[in-house]
């Protein structure tokens, strides 16, 4: 393809005016008008000006669209590569760009014209097979003239198409009306579908005069108008999807640590043994740090998130995790990629800390949840210099990296444990229940140990390193790369400080004192199997809750039908007895409980009293003679 030359003499379009090139001094151009106007343009400016043209020269070319040839069929690729070198040897006599060889006698230039090599090319392709003429020839060289090779590209290849076909354009919004206006209704079949679109075309048309297709092609028609519209589907997903936020779509992004904190509570799908034996669903809250991705805190309670439990969720993000007994070494922060001792320099509580980074939240998203408008909630924030941004109501995709990380966890951590139970019903196994084995607080330890050694060094593809943008790093090392710009700020929160994290409860103080709400819960049997095992799961939940070094896990399951002797069956009693057992092994150095050390630990006088109540046996009658 000839391509323009710029040199002295030329005339030049630019700026709306026709210019003459006077001058060329390096990369600079001295322009001359006809009215006398001169100036100095820097040649890339020059070229890269929309409005430059050279008179009387060719188009400038187009760089191919390489990305849109890949896509084309190879047969279409492959014809329009061939007319590209068929329209070259007509135009310079050489079919390739790099000009080799000497040019065919019928395509010389120096011997043929332009008419003849366009007739001789025709008659070529003729006999090649290929219906062209030398008016085919001579369209094609224009079009690559003014297109490049994309102008060769048979353009019945490239048509745009319609997703509904050649269907009536009547019939297609009566369609989409009828799919918007049942948005928020109950999930129908298609047969109502199209009775309700015939309903409406007769409303609007009159009776008969706009045709409904068959059943079969009118619900290839529906599914072409539906799709990417979230018009069918479940209830649930044409929800979703009507509460996502006009395009265009922007990405939630922060600079730093804790900018931005999103905070959210979803059922984990998992069973749990509760402390009263029973099994139950629990409810899993987190915070999530946008700019690491880091699980700042994560919190594991029965169903029902309280506002005390959202403030817990603040008071773990400013807190260091620390190692619990039983972890590998490798999940302290000194064995990971943190700069730990550059911070240990400004915070010392990171001494025994694992490997999960301390970030004190800016702003922190919550939806709509009682929990998280809550004045309880709302103050703990305030107490903490924290700003409270709530996203709009029922609007998923306003926070849709916490709801990514609640699939992201089902998905690592919840789908590999006994008692999972399936994100609904209908996923669900028989065995969800009987399985169930896990206390509560072994789920949340079990939780804890895998966003340090699961999450926190997982590769996310969102994060990127500025230095390395073609590497995904973990959290914990996009929190190691940011806090070295940001800085650690350590904000130790004291016992007040827990105490203002408490929600607000006023209450009359009387003569007497105080009034609360009591709960009373009936004494646990010990008589059949099925009480047995409720049983021996209430004792074996607070017996995986003790963290005595000498003490082995199972021991109080040995002892359960001692000790349902000695509290009569009452939760609050065993708690208390296990819980002063374990400080009185704490303060003698033994850090182990024996039915010795049980039985020297008094209770309440109610469940003395039941333990020490003889029996009483029933003597037979004697009958009278």
């Amino acid at each position: 393809m000839t391509q323009a030359v710029v040199e002295v003499g030329a005339r030049l379009r630019y700026d709306g005016r026709v210019w003459t090139l006077a001058v060329l001094e390096g990369p600079r151009a001295t322009l001359v008008s006809d009215e006398g106007a001169s100036a100095v343009v820097l040649l890339p400016y020059l070229f890269a000006d929309p409005s430059f043209e050279v008179e009387g020269g060719p188009v400038p070319g187009k760089v191919p669209p390489f990305g849109l040839l890949e896509a084309l069929p190879d047969q279409v690729r492959e014809r329009a590569l061939a007319w590209q070198r068929h329209v070259r040897e007509v135009e310079t006599g050489f079919p390739d760009a790099d000009g080799q060889g000497a040019p065919r006698e019928q395509f010389d230039p120096a011997l043929r014209s332009l008419a003849q090599r366009e007739r001789a090319k025709a008659e070529e392709l003729t006999a090649g097979g290929w219906a062209a003429s030398a008016a085919t020839v001579r369209r094609m060289r224009a079009r690559y003239r003014s297109e490049g090779l994309w102008g060769l590209v048979d353009g019945r290849a490239v048509r745009e198409r319609s997703a509904v076909g050649r269907a009536d354009e009547r019939v297609v919004a009566a369609v989409r009306k009828v799919l918007e206006g049942q948005r928020e209704r109950s999930t129908g079949t298609l047969a109502r579908l199209r009775r309700q679109v015939g309903w409406l075309l007769e409303e609007e048309y009159g009776a008969g005069v706009v045709a409904l297709p068959p059943a079969s092609t009118f619900n290839r028609l529906a599914h072409a108008v539906a799709d990417g519209q979230g018009l069918l589907g479940t209830a649930a997903q044409r929800r979703w999807h009507a509460s996502r936020p006009a395009p265009p779509f922007t990405p939630t992004v922060a600079l730093r640590p804790g900018e931005l904190v999103m905070l959210d509570s979803t059922p984990l799908d998992v069973l749990a043994v509760l402390d009263d034996g029973v099994t139950g669903r629990v409810e899993l809250s987190i915070a999530l740090d946008v700019a690491t991705r880091s699980l700042c805190a994560a919190l594991l309670r029965p169903m029902g998130t309280t506002s005390v439990d959202a403030a817990m969720l603040l008071a773990q993000m400013v807190v260091p995790t620390a190692m619990r007994p039983g972890w590998d070494k490798a999940l302290s922060m000194q064995r990971s990629v943190i700069p730990y001792e550059r911070l240990i320099a400004l915070d010392a509580r990171l001494e025994q800390a694992a490997a999960r980074p301390v970030i004190m939240p800016e702003t922190v998203i919550v939806d709509q949840g009682r929990v998280y408008v809550s004045a309880s909630f709302i103050s703990a924030c305030e107490s903490l210099g924290v700003s409270v941004q709530p996203v709009p109501p029922a609007n998923g995709p306003a926070k849709g990296n916490v709801e990514r990380t609640f699939r992201a966890i089902a998905d690592g951590f919840s789908q590999y444990l006994p008692g999972h139970t399936g994100s609904d019903v209908s996923q669900r196994g028989a065995a969800a229940e009987p399985d169930a084995c896990w206390s509560l607080a072994q789920l949340q330890e079990l939780l804890d140990e895998w966003v340090i050694c699961g999450w926190q060094e997982r590769r996310h593809e969102a994060l990127r390193h500025p230095m390395m943008p073609q590497v995904a790093i973990s959290p914990n090392e996009m929190w190691a790369a940011l806090v070295a710009v940001t800085g650690h700020v350590p904000v130790p929160l004291s016992a007040d400080d827990y105490v203002e994290l408490l929600p607000l409860r006023w209450l009359a103080i009387n003569d007497y004192g105080v009034r609360f709400k009591i709960v009373r819960n009936q004494p646990l049997r010990y008589g059949s199997s099925a009480d047995k095992q409720v049983w021996n799961a209430l004792v074996n939940g607070m017996d995986s809750a003790l963290r005595l070094r000498q003490h082995r896990p199972g021991t109080l399951v040995t002892h359960a039908a001692y000790l349902h002797a000695r509290t009569g069956g009452r939760m609050g009693s065993l708690s208390h007895l296990i819980r002063e057992a374990a400080l009185v092994s704490l303060l003698d150095g033994t850090e182990k409980i024996t039915k010795k050390l049980l039985e020297q630990i008094e209770l309440d006088t109610a469940a003395e009293q039941r333990a020490r109540a003889p029996r009483r046996h029933r003597m037979p009658t004697q009958r009278q003679p």
